[in-house]
């Protein structure tokens, strides 16, 4: 079998300890009650039981088992009121507003966006397709006249087919094969589209949707989540980033080569303590250096924020980083955030095991160089396909002299084995044996994962192979 480790870093189970800055007592510690994800979730459920409420109390069961027109009709208003809802939470998870951003974090907003977006894109579809049959059966016309009645005939219906049309777009430009082949500026000009389709859906249903304003309850709620959406769009995706970006003044301060094919721009700002930013974050950056400067690209803290500078590393392979190599010292930085919940305040255990692939090793990196632990409690595995494209190679050698890291590099072609995220070398092993034998007392760890999202995949499945409890694998996702 392949040997595990390397000459000036072993992954060895027994790498001695010379101090401990935690107690046994610290390995089962739980975080505070999470208010912020208990809000989250209240604001879900409570919203979605008052739309079905409301479709209740207009009848929606009794025409249900009629088993005729008027049950086609009442399929498709509940549709319709939960694709509007759905389409609603679309927009006021993409406006990052606190309570979503700390109750789900990135990776569950993530998680959370794709599943409301298609939902809410089916269940429209469903909509417009029970509601025309269902229409067609009560008055005897044909379904394609029917259609084309609505969308002529009734007020709204006109814009609301366009926006029909503007969602279609983006459902199939955010698919995973369609993902592969655009760039992301391409991607992300489409995925404003949303916000435009969502608009243009909104008038029909005030015009001819009777569950919007048949009742005050229902005219209120409708209002109201539709003004919370604008103003949260509008504060926390435009005004907040603006004050925030003038306030603290921030500045590319030097660029520098990071390894092979990597970048590290440090930037300096006026009381950037007051971000409240925290290792294992991430910010949307925008460069002020010309054309372009309005595409946010999200790049991970490099290393653990001190005083009045905050660092960032990135991988040059898009347009968006090969903008990093040109910017100049003192190029002005717009940005968002800080955004994420890959941090120290997420750890319950007393060890730290870090897997990371590409620019994923950055944020690690950050952890490890603000979290407590004793030599030969943090374990740091590093995946890249050459050696040459490491990234943060000086500040790990640093972890490693100075703060008894355990580091081993994992490069070459990944494996097809059972567990891909093991390189080709490694392919005699099974993830969760090697996750084992790095940390035989896995208990007691938590394990931070960033990477490519189909790898971060692979790396879980194996640590919850290896017996480590779900709460302690944290990880981040920056797809959509």
């Amino acid at each position: 079998m392949t040997t595990f480790g390397q000459e000036r870093a072993s992954l060895t189970p027994d790498a001695p300890v010379t101090h401990a800055s935690w107690t046994a007592a610290d390995v089962e510690r739980r975080p505070p009650t999470d208010w912020w994800r208990l809000g989250a979730v209240a604001v879900v459920w409570l919203t979605s039981l008052f739309v079905v409420a409301l479709w209740v109390s207009g009848g929606g069961l009794e025409d249900l088992v009629r088993f005729d027109a008027d049950t086609l009709n009442t399929l498709g208003r509940i549709t319709g009121l939960v694709a509007a809802n759905l389409l609603l939470y679309q927009v006021l998870l993409m406006a990052r507003i606190p309570l979503f951003e700390r109750g789900f974090g990135r990776d569950g907003m993530t998680r959370m966006h794709r599943l409301v977006g298609f939902w809410s894109f089916w269940l429209m579809l469903a909509h417009i397709v029970l509601i025309t049959i269902g229409y067609a059966a009560e008055s005897g016309t044909n379904v394609i006249v029917q259609a084309w009645q609505f969308v002529w005939d009734y007020p709204g219906m006109l814009l609301a087919t366009a926006g029909t049309l503007l969602l279609i777009l983006v459902v199939i430009t955010s698919m995973r094969r369609a993902r592969k082949r655009l760039r992301y500026e391409s991607w992300h000009l489409l995925h404003l589209y949303a916000y435009v389709g969502v608009g243009l859906s909104i008038p029909h249903m005030l015009w001819t949707g009777a569950d919007f304003l048949t009742s005050l309850p229902a005219t209120v709620y409708w209002w109201a989540l539709w003004v919370v959406s604008a103003v949260s769009l509008v504060m926390f995706r435009v005004l907040v980033p603006v004050i925030r970006s003038l306030r603290h003044s921030v500045r590319v301060a030097s660029v520098e080569p990071d390894g092979g094919r990597g970048v590290v721009v440090r930037m300096r700002g006026r009381a950037l303590e007051r971000l409240r930013a925290e290792s294992g974050q991430f910010f949307l950056w925008r460069f002020l250096d010309g054309p372009g400067w309005m595409r946010g690209h999200p790049f991970s803290l490099a290393a653990a924020p001190q005083g009045d500078e905050l660092v960032i590393s990135a991988r040059v392979l898009g347009d968006g980083t090969q903008r990093l190599l040109g910017l100049r010292s003192g190029t002005r930085v717009a940005f968002e955030g800080p955004f994420g919940r890959l941090t120290g305040r997420e750890r319950r255990g007393r060890k730290l095991l870090m897997i990371g692939a590409g620019a994923g090793v950055t944020p690690l990196v950050s952890l490890l160089e603000s979290e407590e632990y004793a030599d030969g409690e943090a374990a740091l595995i590093v995946r890249d396909h050459e050696a040459r494209d490491a990234l943060r190679s000086e500040a790990i050698g640093d972890l490693v002299q100075n703060r008894g890291v355990r580091y081993a590099r994992l490069d070459g072609h990944r494996s097809h084995g059972a567990s891909p995220w093991l390189p080709q070398t490694h392919a005699e092993w099974a993830g969760d044996d090697l996750i084992r034998y790095v940390a035989p007392d896995l208990e007691l760890y938590d394990a931070y994962v960033c990477g490519p999202e189909p790898w971060m995949d692979s790396v879980t499945k194996d640590l919850r192979a290896a017996g480590l409890s779900p709460s302690r694998i944290h990880t981040e996702r920056f797809s959509i």
